[in-house]
This record gives structure tokens, C-alpha cells and sequence, in this order.
């Protein structure tokens, strides 16, 4: 809108937000409510950001974390998002653990999820999912196709930034709130950092793109921007055919609660609502 602001960004260790809050609506520009890595290798072979492409590529949302060197050794933590182009994987910690992590520590993932398949569903393709997410997460058949619990519904025409990448792994896509009317319709002003949510039509197997028939599902990692095109960011986790898939809105598909990583959060939308295609 042509204001200048100057706001909190991404990166560091953010001690006053958590997966389960707003991601609208805050102070900050594409804030990370977690402990933000960055795989600073010294010693590589071949590319210098390798070490931090293979930090982005293996970790999946859901994926354990353990805290390897100062004041907090020994912490457990949890991934919840990949944030794209600044490349960070964002992880949850207790509150108790992030006062006393200093920037520098070593973080270890448990990465296990990259290539995951549902045989029962060759059509379907599952990106940066851990299989722990997926116990938890409710996902089941119901005649025939897949029932996912998401918070919302996205149409496609509101995603922006990430677009026209080459790759489904190692970032995220933001979904603008430019259109007022488009965000009343489908109460994306209630979007919490780590909602569930589906856009409609998206293809995101190769990178992201507008494919009539086809549904992404994934996660909500970043908070809101006031630069254009941007906005919430979402990480995919599933892909697949409309016509496999049921959604349903479930206000708790947050993965503070599924994960078991909060008690509570913030009020959920209202207006849940079953959506089929």
C-alpha cells in the first residue's frame, strides 16, 4: 500500500509466538514462530549452500529435534514448517526451552518422511510429511477416498509468492490477503500458524501450479507480510486428485493439538463446514 514499515522478520528464536496462534494480524512480517535453523556447513563438496539444501530437502513437519550443544542440551523439539527463500526450517519448543537456547546452538534432527507413500492411493503424493504427523492427523478412508481434516479452504487465484518454483520441498507458497472480499468468504483472517489448510486447485508435486482437479494440503509456517504478494506461508504436505479426497473443516487441525504440542490456542474460525468436490 505504499507505506514504509519496519517490523520484526523471520529468523532467531521467537520467544512470544507459537504454532496455535494468529498468523494474521500481528506486528511482524513473515515472523517464524519457532526456533529457526540454518545448516551453515563449513567443510562441503560441491555447492556451498549444500549443507543447508540438505537440512531443507530431508527435514518433514513433524520430524523430532534435539538440542546437541549449550545451556538447553538434550531439549526435544518438533519441526513445524520450511520457510523458502530465506531457507529456514522452523522448529517448536517449549517456552521454558527457547529462554534458554542462545543463538549458535546445535539442533539434530530426526528426519524421516521424504518419500512416503500411500499405497492404497498411488495418486497421491505426500511431500514433507512425517509418518507421526500423519497418525495423529486424523487422516483416514471413508468409501473409497481419503477424509482430511483441514481449518480452511483456499482458493488458488490468492497464492503469491513461491509460484513458479521448480520444487515441492524445500520452501513454502504465501497466500495473499489483498482481496478483502476473498478473505471474508473464506475466513482467512482467522488463519493460526500451523492450521491445516487445502487450496483449490493446486498442483504442487513439481511446484506449484493452478491444475483444475487437484488439491495441496499443507501447513501454515509463517505469518502474515505487508509486501506484495505475500502473505501466510504454507508449507504442502499432500497432493492429490480431487477426486480421491474428502475434505473436512475441523477447526482443531492445528498442529499444536494434533502434536500434542499445546493445550490450547488461539480461538478457533467459525463456520466449520464439510466441503467436497
Amino acid at each position: 500500500d505504499g507505506v514504509l514499515r519496519l517490523l520484526p522478520g523471520s529468523g532467531g528464536i521467537v520467544l512470544n509466538r507459537r504454532v496455535g496462534d494468529p498468523a494474521v494480524g500481528l506486528a511482524a512480517d513473515h515472523m517464524e514462530a519457532g526456533v529457526s535453523l540454518h545448516n551453515n556447513g563449513r567443510e562441503v563438496v560441491g555447492p556451498r549452500n549444500g549443507p543447508n539444501q540438505a537440512l531443507m530437502f530431508y527435514a518433514c513437519v513433524g520430524n523430532r529435534a534435539r538440542v546437541t550443544s549449550g545451556p538447553a542440551e538434550g531439549a526435544e523439539g518438533t519441526v513445524v514448517g520450511k520457510h523458502g527463500g530465506i531457507n529456514h526450517v522452523i522448529v517448536d519448543f517449549p517456552p521454558h526451552v527457547k529462554r534458554r537456547l542462545v543463538i549458535g546452538d546445535r539442533v539434530q534432527l530426526d528426519a524421516y518422511g521424504q518419500g512416503l507413500e500411500l499405497p492404497d492411493f498411488p495418486d497421491v503424493r505426500v511431500q514433507n510429511l512425517s509418518p507421526r504427523l500423519l497418525r495423529r492427523w486424523g487422516v483416514r478412508t471413508v468409501r473409497g477416498r481419503l477424509l482430511i481434516p483441514v481449518t480452511h479452504t483456499v482458493p488458488a487465484e490468492v497464492m503469491g509468492s513461491g509460484m513458479g518454483r521448480s520444487e515441492g520441498v524445500l520452501g513454502d507458497l504465501d497466500i495473499q490477503l489483498s482481496d478483502p472480499l476473498l478473505v471474508r468468504r473464506f475466513r482467512l483472517g482467522s488463519l493460526r500458524l500451523g492450521d491445516l489448510v487445502a487450496v483449490c486447485p493446486l498442483d504442487y508435486r513439481y511446484g506449484p501450479s493452478r491444475r483444475p482437479g487437484t488439491v495441496t494440503v499443507g501447513v501454515v509456517v509463517h505469518s502474515d507480510s505487508k509486501v506484495a504478494g505475500h502473505g501466510p506461508g504454507m508449507t504442502p504436505l499432500l497432493i492429490a486428485p480431487a477426486s480421491c479426497v474428502r475434505l473436512v473443516c475441523q477447526p482443531r487441525a492445528n498442529l499444536a493439538l494434533v502434536l500434542g504440542l499445546r493445550r490450547s490456542v488461539a480461538t478457533p474460525a467459525r463456520g466449520a463446514r464439510a466441503y467436497r468436490f
